[in-house]
């Protein structure tokens, strides 16, 4: 698995106008499902970025995690995580795990960070999707298992 992990003040992902997913302070979780993924592999990037310490403590210092302070967390699905751009222009995407597979195993994830306590919201998968953020810093984290 493949996430872009991004701290921010609030994030949203709309389907046809409809907001289907929103929070406030916490981090939004772009995750990409390659061949081969777990919901083993997912549970455990789950606990990491929920255990994260990239929120300011009160010395200003990356201290905290989203658990730490308050946070929820937004997913959203993207296979173009796994695009391969080794050979020309246009993406290849043959590392990206199918359609059907992917789905489940991001709605493990979301579980699995829902089991670590935290509030959850997500996007529509396999939808085009609109998201919109505020990045806090800006911070944001790429994580590969």
């Amino acid at each position: 698995m493949r996430a872009v992990v991004q701290r921010v003040t609030s994030a949203r992902v709309q389907v046809d106008g409809e907001v289907v997913g929103e929070i406030g302070q916490g981090l939004l979780v772009l995750l990409g499902v390659g061949k081969g993924d777990t919901a083993e592999v997912g549970a455990a990037l789950a606990r990491k970025i929920a255990l994260l310490r990239i929120f300011a403590d009160a010395q200003d210092k990356m201290n905290l995690s989203v658990r730490d302070v308050g946070g929820a967390v937004l997913v959203v699905s993207q296979f173009t995580l796994y695009a391969d751009t080794t050979r020309g222009r246009r993406p290849f995407f043959g590392d990206a795990e199918a359609p059907e597979v992917a789905k489940a195993r991001c709605d493990d994830f979301a579980r699995a960070l829902a089991g670590e306590g935290l509030p959850v919201a997500t996007g529509r998968f396999g939808a085009m999707m609109q998201v919109e953020l505020c990045n806090d810093g800006p911070v944001t984290i790429w994580l590969e298992t």
